[in-house]
């Protein structure tokens, strides 16, 4: 008995392996079906909804790259008109500088020249003034000569003259000269 037992299951295990091995027509088609099932269902709710949000982020990231792009060129041209407008400043502040330097000498010739004209101005009124102060102090100086001289004329008239009372009167009148001047 146990040789039929042996034998059964020799039997049972080799059908058992064929069973493993063996290819059923019904399961390749079933399983196809279920493949191809799930394809679909993956393909319609998740392939196509995947692909739609990674074109929505591709496009988002396309416009923004674009979006930056023109705010980089939007920056490039501000900078370049403030660069612009910076040289017109220089160039304008360089230019008010010279006609500021223009005009500042020109009034310090301005200043100058009135200068020198107040200068010759109270030069010829001073050399005038002295001139008319030296006629004047020359006209006093023969105005008193000639009165010395008078009065000098006035005593030799009265006196007889000899050589020493000559000599006395023009030592008296040197005196007389030295003390008023």
């Amino acid at each position: 008995m146990l040789t039929f037992i042996s034998e059964a299951a020799a039997g049972t295990a080799e059908q058992t392996k064929l069973a493993l091995v063996s290819i059923d027509l019904g399961t390749i088609v079933f399983t196809l079906i279920n493949t191809l099932i799930i394809f679909l269902i993956f393909r319609i709710f998740l392939y196509k909804p995947v692909c739609k949000i990674l074109d929505q982020r591709k496009e988002l990231a396309a416009k923004e790259i674009a979006d930056a792009q023109a705010a980089k060129e939007a920056a490039e041209k501000t900078e370049q008109e403030y660069l612009a407008k910076l040289a017109d400043a220089k160039a304008e502040a360089a230019e008010i500088m010279k006609q500021a330097t223009a005009r500042a000498q020109a009034r310090e010739e301005e200043i100058i020249s009135e200068a020198n004209k107040n200068a010759s101005e109270i030069r010829a009124k001073a050399e005038e003034a002295i001139e008319r102060d030296k006629k004047r102090a020359m006209n006093e100086i023969k105005d008193e000569i000639s009165d010395i001289v008078i009065l000098a004329a006035s005593k030799v008239v009265e006196k007889e003259i000899s050589a020493k009372d000559n000599e006395a009167l023009i030592s008296e009148f040197l005196v007389n000269v030295g003390a008023e001047q």
